[in-house]
């Protein structure tokens, strides 16, 4: 078995591509690093105390993702927004979340409603404060939670990938602009859906919750482009 070479730290050079990897991420997730900007990777060395190799490393598995793209003797941007892209992301979300239901309505048992009970009580608890961020995080683990119930982990990739261009691309607190209460009565009334093995009810109100999400989602991001608070494409 061939074992992986380890630096004078003890860590491998994959243990440093996924520490920068993870703290980009988290500077993508506090809009550290926001849409359009141009990527100085000799900053973010700096910044994550590291060399640039791993975080040349992480940005082309970023750039996989579709977070960032490489131009040609000119280095790393941010991609910039798209209205289109939100609502494609939109859409495929609900499609993946509604057809997930019929699989976890029927498996799932009282030890499933006290995790997916558990995931909405925490999202009801977040602060709301103006930026969000715990708000986006208990918001995005209630319906992964809900997903994974379903057991179909191929979806369920897909829906965490979908997350993470919506929370990591995207600014939380211009997409998270759907009222509070709403975004709550939805959720409780999803989770009594599914507590009573109600198919079609669960359904009708999870299209419905992504539709409405979508549509603030898509209105507050044409509002911050009207003002050029945001580049688009």
């Amino acid at each position: 078995m061939t074992q992986k070479k380890k630096t004078g730290s003890g860590k491998t050079k994959e243990d440093f591509t996924r520490e920068a990897y993870m703290g980009i991420r988290q500077m993508f997730f506090h809009n550290e690093i926001i849409p359009g900007q141009k990527i100085s990777y000799g900053d973010l060395a700096k910044r994550l105390n590291m060399s640039t190799t791993p975080v040349i490393q992480a940005l082309k598995h970023l750039e996989f993702q579709g977070l960032v793209r490489h131009e040609p003797n000119r280095g790393y941007y941010t991609e910039n927004v798209s209205l289109t892209e939100i609502t494609e992301i939109y859409e495929f979300r609900e499609l993946i979340e509604v057809s997930l239901l019929s699989a976890t309505i029927e498996t799932i048992g009282r030890r499933g409603l006290n995790q997916l009970k558990k995931a909405l009580d925490s999202h009801l608890a977040a602060v709301r404060d103006i930026y969000l961020k715990e708000r986006l995080l208990k918001d995005m683990e209630f319906h992964l939670k809900l997903a994974q119930l379903s057991g179909n982990q191929v979806r369920i990739n897909t829906l965490k990938y979908l997350f993470d261009l919506l929370y990591l691309k995207y600014r939380g607190n211009i997409l998270f602009v759907t009222p509070m209460d709403q975004v709550d009565n939805e959720h409780i009334q999803l989770y009594e859906a599914i507590e009573n093995k109600d198919l079609p009810q669960a359904c009708k109100v999870l299209s419905r919750h992504i539709s409405n999400v979508k549509q603030h989602a898509i209105e507050s991001t044409r509002r911050a482009l009207q003002d050029k608070r945001i580049k688009p494409i």
